[in-house]
């Protein structure tokens, strides 16, 4: 089953996306193919170089277990709008389109969105 996972949140201040990616890993572990699109301010999860404190959870290091057996695929408008560019995002995360979302959509057996 394919899940597709859209979050919108910050990585930090709310924890949507921590839970949507402690969604995402419990997915992987059945074997289950999901991507996770990250959209808004959740765009910000990904970039590399997180510093967080001792037991605080950091969404660098969780989205780079997705990105071990899924696919993240962020929103480049919304990269742009924040200043985010290819170069600081976490290696394996890719810049993405709507059209790319509505096709990831399309495929998708189930879809959830945080």
């Amino acid at each position: 089953m394919h899940t597709l996972i859209i979050i919108n949140d910050p990585p930090y201040g709310t924890e949507r996306l921590y839970n949507g990616l402690r969604l995402t890993h419990a997915l992987l572990k059945q074997d289950g193919e999901v991507t996770v699109f990250l959209m808004g301010d959740a765009v910000s999860g990904a970039k590399a170089g997180q510093k967080t404190p001792d037991g605080f959870y950091n969404t660098e290091r969780m989205i780079k277990r997705v990105i071990t057996k899924g696919k993240v695929l962020l929103c480049g408008t919304c990269m742009e709008a924040r200043g985010l560019t290819d170069a600081e995002l976490v290696e394996g995360a890719e810049r993405s389109t709507m059209d790319a979302l509505a096709e990831a959509t399309e495929l998708a057996d189930k879809v959830l969105v945080f």
